[in-house]
């Protein structure tokens, strides 16, 4: 397994999407989340985009006021994960024209979706956005 979790976070630190393909307790979730926000978030912008932290490898990059964090292996390629950020980043746009933290937080079961339509058990399954967003699409076309 790849990737371990996905964050979306603003850049005063609040997460507004987490999705994790491992397991850990909401105490542990709240802790990880809460070190490496702040660790990723006091980096300067000359700085380079990975972090490692605990047994994890952390690739942020940030759009706008989002933070888009990925922890991945520490065997995981970093330039595969950024691509696989942007990538995410495309899509959204494209659902929701220049995504913003707003359509984030007042579509948050769209972006879970578009979330789980490319990544399932940590592995990256889909990466053309229009078979990403088309069962989207039928839901947004259904009455």
């Amino acid at each position: 397994m790849a990737i371990r979790f996905v964050l979306m976070v603003n850049k005063q630190g609040q997460t507004r999407l987490a999705q994790y393909y491992e397991y850990l307790t909401l105490e542990e979730r709240r802790a990880l989340e809460g070190e490496i926000v702040r660790k990723c978030l006091a980096r300067t912008e000359q700085q380079c985009s990975f972090v490692e932290h605990r047994n994890y490898k952390i690739v942020y990059r940030r759009y706008a006021s989002l933070f888009f964090l990925v922890g991945v292996d520490n065997d995981e390629n970093e330039l595969a994960i950024l691509e696989f950020i942007h990538l995410l980043v495309e899509t959204m746009d494209r659902h929701f024209g220049n995504v913003c933290e707003l359509d984030i937080m007042f579509h948050l079961e769209k972006a879970h979706f578009m979330l789980e339509e490319m990544v399932m058990n940590g592995c990256i399954v889909e990466t053309s956005k229009s078979n990403i967003l088309a069962p989207i699409q039928l839901i947004d076309k259904a009455p």
